[in-house]
């Protein structure tokens, strides 16, 4: 697991271009004007996504999401650290990272605006000692990745499905104790992944060109039907506010 920002980023290829003054300061804003409305919910943990792919043609708004929680650990104050999967440069590999907000919005975003869904108390109070400790916010993390993972198999693990089998395996640690299961946990809370339509053409298209896309995971006659499930930012907060196991988004905008 990598503990800082690197050369990775969450289904998209790598950029070697190095930033310009406007998106550092731009990310920055962002990232402050985040770290401010966090503080200002009373949570510990939450839910925050970015909008780092224009997914708009699926009826996307976010494309990425992460456990942003309070670190007290700091000498001087409390801060905000994200621990988030990140896609390795287009390739076929993932690792974990935990950021500074500064780092999670310097990933060069589609929009400057964030969302956030506090979790329950007691989800937070589950989740907190997970996501400070490698070896347990390892423990339903997979390797091989697919920006399009089916969400009901483990032959690959895109980040957004992470964060679920993640919450799954916090949220029922007497009963979930692997992938498998958390997938089943998640099942039985009425989760529902998106379903993107994807023509022939655009599923041989990305197979070929992109090595972080892959469809053999999915079901064979809904794929061949161009009917490709994955877990998407969207679904997740719908569902986190219809299992109740979170409230409604909260949506922050870029600083004028």
């Amino acid at each position: 697991m990598a503990l800082a920002a690197g050369s990775a980023q969450a289904g998209r290829p790598c950029d070697d271009k190095p930033l310009t003054t406007q998106q550092m300061r731009r990310g920055m804003n962002l990232a402050q004007a985040t770290a401010q409305a966090l503080d200002g919910s009373g949570a510990s943990v939450v839910l925050l996504a970015r909008a780092g792919q224009d997914l708009s043609e699926y009826g996307l708004r976010w494309s990425h999401v992460g456990f942003a929680y309070r670190d007290t650990s700091a000498e001087d104050r409390p801060v905000w650290r994200v621990m988030h999967k990140l896609n390795q440069c287009g390739t076929a590999t993932s690792d974990l990272y935990r950021q500074g907000l500064g780092e999670f919005f310097m990933d060069r975003p589609h929009r400057y605006e964030a969302a956030y869904v506090v979790l329950q108390p007691e989800l937070q109070q589950a989740l907190l000692p997970v996501l400070k400790d490698n070896a347990r916010v390892a423990s339903m993390y997979a390797g091989p990745y697919s920006m399009v993972a089916y969400p009901w198999s483990q032959q690959y693990q895109q980040s957004n499905q992470w964060a679920t089998e993640t919450l799954a395996a916090a949220a029922a640690p007497r009963e979930v104790f692997n992938r498998g299961q958390a997938q089943d946990w998640l099942r039985r809370q009425g989760y529902q992944p998106s379903d993107l339509r994807l023509s022939t053409a655009k599923r041989l298209g990305a197979r070929i060109g992109m090595a972080n896309v892959a469809f053999d995971d999915h079901p064979s006659a809904r794929r061949f039907a161009g009917h490709i499930e994955t877990t998407t930012a969207d679904t997740v907060f719908s569902w986190l506010k219809r299992a109740q196991l979170g409230g409604s988004p909260q949506f922050i905008s870029e600083p004028p």
